[in-house]
């Protein structure tokens, strides 16, 4: 509630509450009477507090009418879906198909495939991640690293008396493949060395071009697939 010190504030005030009734006849909003209901008007209030709580109640209407909220420069703060960029639908799966192999030139080879192989898949899988940072740091076009179908082998012994074969070990082979492409002749034999130098014991290196049948190679075999296209065929 607001308190006036002098007749003319006082004065001043209900100047200022006549001009505003006058402008809200005008425009089609609440008029003198609304404010008859709580016993006061503006043309009878002569006191002090007659126009503090006309004044207060003037501005409990403003501030329930008005919503000024909507021309701040902070008006929309939290949203942040216009700041999300929209997902874009999912691809559908198509079927794998060969790249064309380049051949090199005679200052550079083509598609190499650094096959790394371990009975360890940790091992392997690091080592060919050193590879792969080093192909980076050496500025050796890396086209991609894979890794191929895991293989397993059964070790079996025979017994000191009879012919039955007994299972004494099942060994399993991860490999992982490192492709490269445009390595130059001059600098191939340099970069073998320091990955051959650094090799870790129980890893198995070799280099090899790629070919249409290392790409087959990486795909599991389906036998019962193989056998119904066989049937109908």
């Amino acid at each position: 509630m607001l308190i006036f010190h002098s007749k003319r504030e006082v004065k001043r005030q209900k100047y200022r509450l006549s001009q505003w009734y006058k402008w809200q006849e005008e425009n089609g909003g609440p008029t003198p009477g609304t404010f008859q209901n709580i016993g006061f008007d503006i043309c009878q209030a002569t006191t002090k507090k007659q126009v503090c709580l006309i004044f207060s109640f003037l501005g409990g209407i403003l501030l329930s009418t008005s919503q000024p909220y909507k021309t701040k420069p902070t008006h929309g703060i939290g949203k942040y879906k216009h700041l999300i960029k929209a997902e874009e639908p999912k691809k559908k799966k198509g079927k794998v198909e060969v790249r064309v192999i380049n051949l090199g030139t005679d200052y550079e080879y083509g598609v190499l495939n650094i096959h790394l192989t371990a009975y360890d898949m940790t091992l392997a899988e690091s080592y060919a991640q050193y590879v792969h940072n080093l192909c980076n740091s050496l500025s050796i076009k890396v086209e991609e690293s894979y890794a191929m179908p895991t293989k397993t082998m059964e070790v079996l012994h025979l017994q000191d008396q009879g012919s039955k074969m007994l299972l004494d070990s099942v060994l399993t082979t991860h490999e992982r493949v490192v492709q490269i492409s445009g390595l130059s002749a001059t600098f191939a034999e340099i970069f073998l060395e320091i990955i051959q130098s650094n090799l870790p014991e129980g890893v198995r290196l070799s280099v090899k071009e790629h070919t249409e049948e290392d790409f087959k190679g990486r795909f599991k075999a389906r036998p019962e697939l193989e056998e119904l296209l066989a049937k109908l065929n």
